[in-house]
């Protein structure tokens, strides 16, 4: 048992960084519904689009590219593409958006593939993926999956990346390990930040990052078992740090920070692939919690873009452009 402590933001991070855990700490930790009320699942999402609704407008209204709403293989996503994409040879961005597996649908999954289509100029396929309770595991895997697949019929040589955040980074891996098992062309490279890849929250940072994390506070049973809907937590669709690597993954950059609680899940992760002889690289911010310091303009956020784009121009282009 560790004595009650305060904790304040530390020195070392910029004063926009300072004010965003400060901020954070006064929001309260969020209370889940039994993985079978359904009825409180639909009105948890009710509530969680309305909390995030005026950050999604501001968002919306700042982004540069424009948007454009698909039906691709049946699945809903936001096609999101600079005002200058640059040259042709430049890889697609697949990404899924976070949110616990049951929150984030609709504008917010838009907002943030606007938002990494500026910051990356990369034009970013944001997949509106099937969430529970109405539709659990494997839906929103599927659904990824069938996005890739008809984008890789479509791209003419062009590369896609994949990627994603918290509950959004499980399922660009998921999404990548069922691409390899049946038998698809591989993305040219895998983005996962602050990923939820072990469902089964067994890390060290689920327990000394608890409340320390000012954005995500505790752990997600609820919501890990309403999407896993039965099926064994360690499945490696369900959770991709128990799949084997050493069959074959592509280049990897993970991102997390000190004070994130998935930060064991990051860290985990990277030394898998690297033990699989996986070329994975583990970015780690200081005092960063879950999902970075919000979603303001704040230097150490600035610097997530810079290095995932630095990654994706080292990986995401044909062989004879590098």
């Amino acid at each position: 048992m560790l004595p009650a402590r305060a904790i304040e933001p530390p020195a070392t991070i910029s004063a926009e960084a300072r004010a965003a855990l400060a901020a954070g700490a006064g929001m309260p930790a969020r209370v889940y519904p039994a993985p079978d009320d359904r009825e409180g699942w639909r009105r948890a999402q009710e509530a969680s689009e309305a909390f995030w609704e005026p950050v999604v407008a501001q968002m919306l209204g700042a982004c540069r590219c424009s948007l454009e709403t698909q039906e691709i293989s049946g699945v809903r996503a936001y096609r999101c593409t600079p005002r200058d994409p640059g040259l042709a040879a430049q890889p697609l961005y697949l990404y899924f958006h976070g949110g616990a597996f049951a929150f984030g649908a609709g504008r917010f999954a838009m907002a943030v593939g606007a938002k990494a289509a500026d910051e990356l100029g990369l034009t970013t396929v944001s997949v509106d993926y099937r969430t529970p309770p109405a539709e659990p595991f494997p839906a929103a895997l599927e659904d990824g999956f069938a996005v890739y697949r008809e984008l890789l019929a479509l791209a003419g040589g062009r590369r896609i990346v994949i990627g994603g955040s918290s509950a959004g980074g499980n399922l660009a891996a998921a999404v990548t390990l069922l691409i390899r098992d049946r038998g698809l062309p591989p993305p040219a490279a895998v983005v996962l930040l602050t990923p939820e890849v072990d469902l089964t929250e067994a890390g060290d940072t689920f327990r000394t990052n608890e409340l320390l994390d000012v954005f995500l506070k505790a752990g997600l049973p609820e919501c890990n078992a309403l999407y896993a809907a039965g099926h064994a937590l360690t499945d490696p669709l369900v959770s991709p740090l128990f799949a084997d690597f050493t069959r074959g993954f592509p280049p990897t950059l993970i991102q997390s920070g000190t004070r994130d609680l998935f930060l064991s899940n990051s860290v985990l992760m990277h030394r898998k692939l690297r033990r699989a002889g996986v070329e994975a690289e583990l970015h780690v911010w200081e005092a960063m919690p879950h999902g970075g310091f919000g979603f303001g303009s704040v230097p150490e956020n600035d610097e997530i873009g810079e290095e995932v784009g630095h990654f994706i121009a080292r990986h995401g282009r044909p062989q004879e452009m590098r």
